[in-house]
């Protein structure tokens, strides 16, 4: 939220600088995020005088320019060559001297500076209105009032306003802070703890009167729930016009682009109040009458933007007799708005139901100014008070008259409500005892009553547009706010207790599992559980029933919980890829989420992504694509640090591979891996392989916590190997032959290791040969080739039996 400095004194008169007056903002719990510095017009006109052009004469070497003598007041008159068409002895020009910086549209900075411009010296230059930020044309240099005087300050000339702008990081409970208004408040309260008493200025509008009663447009509320508050008052006989310097200055010193008088007014009051305000074309409201209602599903209807939208049975709208005008408190209709032609308006005030405001804006994904506003909860009673001040700022700044009686339909009025706070409560929650008299002057300056006093406590009234103090423990942050956090002291003892953890708790085992991922080269990603539904459509494997709907979605791309970790992901590969980062290693720890009737089951995985080179490019050694078994090796050695080594494997069953396996531990299935297909590759638009691996993290935590590691001495007899090679069926895999000689001896054989593979027209055709090698070992003695034998004679006769297999 942008705060004008010059805006805010309006309200509270004070002479610190914009540092202190930020310094105490923060302070008051609205967190100032920078302080900018703005000038209505970028350089704020300096360097720049009033000249007056003695002579004029067409420039010797250029049929475009004229050389000119100009006096500034400052002795001899200086000579400029000029190339404006409409340059001519006896104007009074603005002219920027020598070292004068100005500033072009886009707001770079370039400097004037002495010169030759054909042969023709130049000091100084005659500027056009585009050049010293003062409009946009640029046909020629402007020519100024020929009653000024040589030498005067062209800022002395034009109103150049010069201001500080507050960036506040308003928290979205602070409604009643989303104004100028509403931070002069909080301003107040504060500089009052700093015993300075100043005064809440509020503009008068005693002057607001009925001018005539000819252009009379009724009011019905018809959805009272929705609409508790609705004012309105027609002005006639405007003028649509550009505003008035003063309030363009306003506007832009937050960042609003002005429009026109009528629009804004609106945001004006809307800023300077927080009661958001719009403006009908009267003469567009058919059938003299302001109806508030809501409309059946599906009705068309065109926005200010351009867009039709097709409407809710809950939204809110303001029509006339005939046709929807407005999205209550969210965005204006196309055909009702106020134009350059308008000459009547029907100005709207109103308090709309929060939550009717908040989902309407969601459904159309529109968020604007009012909106954000409406939907966190405006003031209730101040709304006839903005339509009455902006009324009477129109007819300043835009003529008119007001030509109806100003309709209020309140019909029950939205009260203070009651808190009691206790004295005891107080201190125990901020830790430090804050005297009574200092309590209740708090609580007066946030304009909360005190209706009665004991010595335990108070009762208070909490006015109503302070949506956020509903509770006694609001109160007391409210008065721990304004006291002043820093005001509190603390102590230098800290006491804490220490309660032991087991090595197998969950945030233990990550870390040690992304630590080791992290040295292996990858790069953890931290990604939005919500996702669009239309994932769910890419997988058997998952179902759109199972989805968890968000009930006020952001919108409808993040509108469900996801349920699987791959496509979180593979969007994180897209980006990378779209900027030229193709070799990615990335893993991500996070939940997913299914809905089963009335129950919702969040899983927690550990997702590892892998695709293009394994290393990055090296002048010593040739890159290697990423591989199934790569990334197999990088699954298997997280498992064995976590002490998961005695797993089975089997076939993946997930379409979303298009080649994969499972790693089971008994029953429990605790990882999938394998290549994505390219169905979903295709709708990532993503062309190069990608690796995926699916931990089921819970699972992973419980078989951990079960996992006992053993320790023992190293043997100290002397290990023995033995190779085969084994001509087999092509369909044979090694985790066969590994299973078969685990079964076959037990006690002596350690390892069996696969150290190559053969395939070629040298073996019979479905054949492969695999060269195996077997390590054997006792830890009571050592070895003999005849015990050595008869495991290999074992071994052999079993894959024969089993595998088929042939010693080659």
């Amino acid at each position: 939220m942008k705060i004008s400095y010059n805006w805010l004194k309006q309200f509270v008169n004070i002479d610190w600088t914009p540092e202190q007056t930020g310094e105490l903002l923060t302070d008051l719990g609205l967190e100032v995020e920078g302080i900018q510095p703005f000038q209505s017009i970028k350089g704020g006109l300096e360097g720049i005088v009033v000249g007056e052009v003695l002579t004029c004469v067409q420039h010797s070497n250029a049929d475009r320019l004229k050389v000119t003598t100009v006096n500034i007041g400052s002795g001899t008159p200086l000579q400029i060559v000029c190339g404006a068409p409409n340059v001519a002895a006896g104007q009074k020009v603005p002219v920027a001297t020598i070292g004068t910086t100005l500033y072009t549209a886009e707001g770079e900075a370039w400097t004037i500076k002495k010169g030759k411009i054909r042969g023709e010296e130049s000091h100084g230059m005659i500027c056009a209105e585009d050049e010293l930020g003062l409009g946009a044309s640029h046909e020629g240099i402007l020519v100024l009032d020929d009653s000024l005087s040589v030498g005067t300050l062209l800022a002395d000339v034009y109103e150049v306003e010069n201001d500080h702008v507050f960036e506040i990081g308003l928290t979205p409970n602070r409604a009643d802070a989303m104004s100028h208004f509403g931070t002069a408040r909080d301003l107040k309260a504060g500089l009052l703890q700093k015993n300075m008493h100043v005064e809440l200025i509020t503009p008068s509008v005693s002057a607001f009167r009925v001018d005539q009663g000819t252009l009379k447009i009724g009011v019905e509320v018809i959805n009272k729930e929705l609409s508790p508050r609705y004012c309105g008052v027609t002005i006639s006989d405007i003028k649509v016009d550009t505003s008035p310097v003063w309030l363009q200055n306003k506007l832009k010193a937050i960042g609003i682009v002005p429009k026109n008088n009528i629009v804004d007014i609106t945001n004006y009051v809307l800023h300077d109040l927080g009661q958001p305000l719009h403006a009908f074309d009267a003469h567009k409201i058919e059938g003299n009458k302001v109806i508030v209602k809501t409309l059946p599903k599906g009705t068309k209807f065109t926005t200010l933007d351009g867009v039709e939208r097709e409407l809710h049975e809950e939204d809110l709208m303001i029509c006339d007799a005939v046709k929807p005008m407005c999205i209550a408190g969210v965005f204006g209709g196309e055909n009702s708005g106020v134009t350059e032609h308008t000459t009547s308006i029907f100005l709207e005030s109103a308090y709309f139901n929060p939550i009717s405001v908040r989902k309407s804006a969601k459904r159309h994904g529109l968020n604007t100014d009012a909106s954000f506003r409406f939907e966190r909860g405006v003031d209730p009673n101040i709304t006839e008070y903005a339509l009455k001040r902006a009324a009477l700022l129109i007819q300043e700044v835009a003529g008119g008259y007001v030509t109806n009686n100003l309709v209020d339909f309140y019909p029950k009025k939205i009260e203070d409500f009651p808190v009691h706070f206790s004295f005891a409560n107080a201190e125990k929650l901020i830790g430090e005892e804050i005297p009574k008299d200092i309590i209740k002057s708090i609580l007066m300056s946030l304009d909360i009553k005190v209706n009665n006093v004991t010595e335990t406590g108070l009762g208070l009234m909490v006015p109503a547009y302070r949506n956020d103090v509903v509770r006694e423990a609001d109160v007391i942050e409210e008065v721990l706010r304004i006291y002043g956090y820093n005001n509190i002291n603390f102590t230098e003892k800290l006491n804490a207790s220490i309660s032991p953890t087991s090595r197998f708790e969950d945030f233990k085992l990550q870390n040690v599992t992304g630590n080791q991922l992290a040295a292996q080269g990858f790069y953890e990603i931290l990604s939005n559980s919500l996702t669009t539904p239309e994932y769910a459509k890419l997988s058997d494997n998952l179902n759109e029933e199972h989805n968890v709907f968000m009930l006020n979605p952001l919108s409808h791309d993040l509108s469900v919980m996801r349920q699987s970790m791959l496509f979180s992901g593979l969007e994180a590969i897209d980006r990378n890829l779209n900027r030229r980062r193709s070799d990615l290693k990335l893993f991500e720890f996070g939940k997913t989420y299914h809905s089963h009737g009335d129950k919702h089951i969040e899983n927690k995985h550990l997702a590892l992504f892998v695709t293009g080179n394994k290393d990055a490019e090296r002048w010593n050694s040739h890159q290697e694509p990423s591989s199934f078994f790569y990334l197999k090796g990088i699954i298997t050695a997280i498992l064995e640090r976590l002490g998961l080594n005695r797993f089975t494997v089997a076939p993946v069953d997930n379409d979303i591979f298009s080649e994969g396996i499972s790693l089971r531990m008994g029953k429990k299935n605790i990882v999938d891996f394998g290549l994505i297909n390219k169905k979903i590759m295709k709708h990532f638009d993503i062309s190069q392989e990608v690796l995926f691996a699916d931990f089921n993290w819970d699972q992973v935590i419980d078989l951990a916590k079960n996992n006992r590691i053993n320790f023992k001495e190293l043997p100290k007899y002397p290990s023995t190997r033995r190779d085969f090679a084994l001509l087999i069926d092509e369909n044979v895999t090694f985790e066969a032959i590994d299973s078969i000689a685990n079964k076959t001896e037990k006690r002596l054989l350690k390892d069996v290791d696969l150290f190559d593979v053969y395939q070629g027209d040298k073996l019979p055709d479905g054949k492969k040969s695999y060269a195996v090698s077997f390590k054997f070992q006792d830890e009571h003695s050592t070895l003999t080739d005849k015990q050595v034998d008869k495991i290999m004679n074992k071994l052999k006769l079993n894959f024969e039996k089993q595998l088929g297999a042939e010693l080659r």
